[in-house]
């Protein structure tokens, strides 16, 4: 017999699709009794086929739903971005009571999220904005969660939150980020490495492929063995397994039948931008999405195709340029990390998140899309040094970077030789000789601001700023 007890139930989710079933199952499975909502009553009756004890409920009514959660009632929802989580946070508001904690699990632009927590405060209530990664996997076996909002809320739901999240070194992968919006900051930002890291291990694809003549069972193989050694990541993972998956139709390798223009959701695209407005360069993220823009151009790169020279095989020994491309890889997967751990730098003092990037890491080593064994030097990197400006700054990174700069430069340049786009690996070395140069030729571009504009320049070891009677242009 079910349980009617009005305040049976611990936590209440509204949305049951695969992510907010799965992780009220997950809930379940650790003692807490769950309630879930949802608009649509075929979701409502997969949930309630779907239970595997009376620790869950699904609901119909909203009403009902709300009066039998206990107090201060958790709610969380997993909608779609944008209107829709306004259009739910509308639709309960008139039912809420003082103190009760709606936690948004969706990606939400943070800065849509700052905007919540401002107006649900004002009335009483409390907001979490928090990031969620894992996938369908991962919502039902432990996610990586990166929570935001009053560090009071957070409390009354650590306890649930812990016991759900994948586990490091049994350490749970989720921890209060911030004030504010900070959670779906952080969030925003591991998408722009996942951006980053997707294209990077595409161009490779493409370099083992088409550069090296490699078929998709030895693409299998390879993959798989480096993810036994130092690029070891759920990306890399399941990249593998991919190239042995069959059509079922065609009977062909499936990765050939699938289409080449990529979709997006907004999420790598935010990092880029908000990035430019706070004035971090993230390029190998910046270049990520513009390489997924530029894919959906398909007519456009067929038409020009037919004109264009094929790339060439790479001249050389099979093995020997494996090893190059295991280097290059690496090189530009720490720059990616980086890249985007310096943009959550910077946001922490802009926002006043008072970021803790070693906590960061450490929830990004379980659980999310971008778990890699790479992700433990991150945290021990912050742990050591809280105060890090740069990940790269860290005297054994910096070593291990400059260990695999030469191989870098030569597949760049053995790649665009033989016709090959490597946009990525082209991007992030240019990011990281120009990050260490001591001096910019951007000092030109002070000059010949002044001379169209009169917006003055600066100089080398004086104070202030001055303007040159430039000579005249016929």
């Amino acid at each position: 017999m079910e349980n009617t007890n009005p305040t049976a139930f611990h936590f209440g989710m509204i949305g049951l699709g695969t992510m907010g079933r799965n992780l009220l199952f997950n809930l379940a499975d650790h003692g807490f009794a769950v309630a879930g909502y949802d608009k649509n009553p075929e979701q409502v009756a997969r949930l309630e086929k779907e239970k595997a004890n009376k620790q869950v409920r699904g609901f119909n009514s909203l009403e009902e739903f709300l009066s039998q959660l206990t107090v201060p009632r958790v709610i969380m929802l997993l909608v779609p971005a944008g209107p829709i989580v306004d259009a739910v946070v509308s639709d309960l508001t008139p039912h809420l009571l003082e103190g009760d904690i709606i936690i948004d699990g969706g990606n939400s632009k943070f800065t849509d999220t700052d905007r919540r927590v401002k107006t649900l405060a004002s009335k009483g209530y409390h907001f979490i904005g928090m990031g969620v990664s894992g996938g369908e996997e991962g919502a039902r076996k432990g996610p990586s969660m990166m929570p935001g909002g009053e560090a009071t809320a957070y409390q009354h739901v650590q306890p649930m939150f812990e016991a759900i999240a994948a586990k490091v070194n049994g350490e749970p992968c989720v921890t209060y980020i911030g004030p504010g919006a900070s959670g779906h900051f952080v969030k925003m930002v591991h998408n722009g490495i996942e951006y980053a890291l997707m294209q990077l291990i595409s161009e490779t694809y493409s370099l083992l492929k088409a550069g090296l003549g490699f078929n998709n069972t030895e693409l299998a193989s390879l993959f798989a063995l480096w993810n036994r050694g130092r690029l070891e990541s759920y990306l890399m993972e399941i990249t593998s397994k991919i190239f042995t998956v069959k059509n079922r139709e065609s009977g062909h390798p499936l990765i050939d039948d699938i289409s080449d223009e990529a979709k997006a959701k907004g999420t790598g695209k935010w990092t880029s931008q908000f990035a430019m407005e706070l004035q971090v360069p993230v390029p190998s993220i910046d270049v990520a999405v513009s390489m997924r823009d530029l894919s959906k151009y398909g007519s456009l790169r067929q038409d020009l195709a037919r004109e264009a020279t094929m790339p060439e095989i790479w001249p050389g020994e099979r093995q020997a340029l494996v090893s190059e491309l295991e280097q290059a890889f690496y090189f530009n997967m720490v720059l990616i990390y980086a890249q985007g751990l310096h943009l959550l730098s910077v946001a922490s003092q802009e926002y006043g998140y008072h970021l803790n990037l070693a906590a960061i890491a450490r929830i990004w080593r379980g659980g999310c899309i971008i778990r890699s064994s790479f992700l433990e030097s991150i945290y021990k990197a912050y742990q050591d040094q809280p105060e890090l400006e740069h990940l790269i700054q860290q005297p054994s990174i910096r070593r291990l970077l400059q260990e695999c700069l030469s191989s870098v430069r030569q597949v760049v340049s053995r790649a665009m030789a033989s016709g090959h786009a490597v946009p990525i690996y082209a991007t992030t070395l240019n990011y990281y000789v120009t990050l260490s140069s001591s001096r910019l030729p951007t000092n030109l571009i002070q000059a010949q601001r002044d001379f169209f504009g009169a917006h003055t320049y600066e100089l080398v070891g004086k104070e202030g700023v001055f303007h040159t009677q430039w000579p005249s242009v016929s």
